[in-house]
């Protein structure tokens, strides 16, 4: 014989106080409006009877569901995962469930899946996969659905994002090859279509002037995915122009994994003949030899800020008080990867 579900007038007539203290004691938005003490207990008793919250009718009464998605480009990169902790340490406390959608970085999924979450009643998007002219989730957020972008950015919109110090990062990184007596460096640049492929982009060619190195355009090969095949694909068409080259400066740690593999395939060692570094520091980097060389970035603060400033946004705070911008800051990794120019 089923049971009876235990609703708040249980918990209320176990404990002596009204329904709607009862309401705010178990919402951990609302539990700071009553003492610690009367809370702690409505909870106990709530413990004891076995209570479950009915979430479907508090979304009817709270206009909430209290999910959140969150939408990544590929769910075999192991960047994910430490962003993906650092947006439940915040969201979970707080009630919410995460629905998570991998887009494949293309374009019609991307699309498909936004209105998809949209269907399900999300409260808000953490956007991890979003392009760089994206008028799905432009559209979504004009029409009051709150959306963060994480790690890229929409061009021309007023979506919040999050992302981190390219300059900084590809800066120190080159200043680090031409320490290393590197003069002829190719640059692996990501997809154009992705703000994190552009802003590198134009990072690396910043930065060469700003160090008196050398920007070749020649030198410069650009992937269509960040992934390990394209990293590759890239190194095959800087070694079949024959151009000479000494370092590669990869856009992120796929591209350069598979620029080593490449390299490797060809006879060409890394580091000794050619440096190659990456850019994320991703889960795992240092059980693959030669141990890469690469800009890290906060993963997991990555995470826990997106989540943030979603709650700004669905707590509907001001927009003064909402940051549109917030730039992490990065740290360069030196290890195996990168070497003495050879000359």
């Amino acid at each position: 014989m089923r049971q009876k579900r235990i609703t708040l007038k249980d918990i209320a007539r176990e404990t002596g106080v009204h329904v709607s203290t009862v309401s705010r004691a178990l919402d951990p938005v609302e539990r700071k409006s009553i003492t610690e003490e009367v809370a702690s207990r409505i909870q106990a008793a709530a413990d004891a009877l076995g209570y479950r919250p009915n979430r479907i009718a508090a979304g009817l009464r709270t206009n909430r569901t209290m999910t959140v998605g969150v939408m990544i480009p590929d769910i075999t990169n192991v960047i994910f995962p430490p962003i993906l902790r650092g947006i439940e340490s915040v969201l979970e406390p707080l009630g919410y469930a995460s629905i998570i959608v991998n887009t494949d970085s293309e374009r019609d999924r991307e699309s498909r899946l936004v209105d998809v979450l949209r269907d399900r009643g999300v409260d808000g998007i953490i956007h991890a996969a979003v392009l760089r002219s994206d008028p799905t989730i432009a559209r979504a957020a004009s029409e009051g659905l709150p959306v963060v972008t994480l790690n890229r950015m929409v061009e021309n919109s007023q979506i919040p994002y999050i992302i981190n110090d390219e300059d900084a990062g590809i800066c120190e990184m080159l200043g680090h090859l031409r320490d290393l007596g590197h003069r002829d460096i190719a640059h692996v640049a990501g997809p154009q279509d992705l703000s994190t492929g552009q802003l590198r982009l134009a990072a690396f060619r910043n930065a060469a002037k700003r160090l008196s190195v050398e920007f070749r355009p020649e030198l410069v090969v650009t992937a269509r995915r960040f992934d390990e095949k394209d990293g590759a694909r890239c190194v095959q068409d800087l070694l079949a122009s024959g151009r000479k080259f000494t370092a590669i400066l990869c856009a992120n740690d796929r591209l350069a994994l598979g620029a080593i593999d490449e390299l490797r395939e060809r006879g060409i060692d890394c580091p000794r003949q050619v440096s190659v570094t990456g850019f994320n520091d991703m889960p795992f980097l240092e059980l693959i030899r030669p141990r890469l060389t690469t800009v890290r970035i906060q993963s997991h603060v990555a995470g826990c800020t997106a989540a943030t400033v979603l709650l700004q946004l669905m707590n509907g705070e001001s927009a003064e008080n909402v940051p549109m911008e917030t730039i992490l800051p990065v740290e360069i990794i030196v290890r195996e990867s990168t070497a003495q120019a050879a000359h």
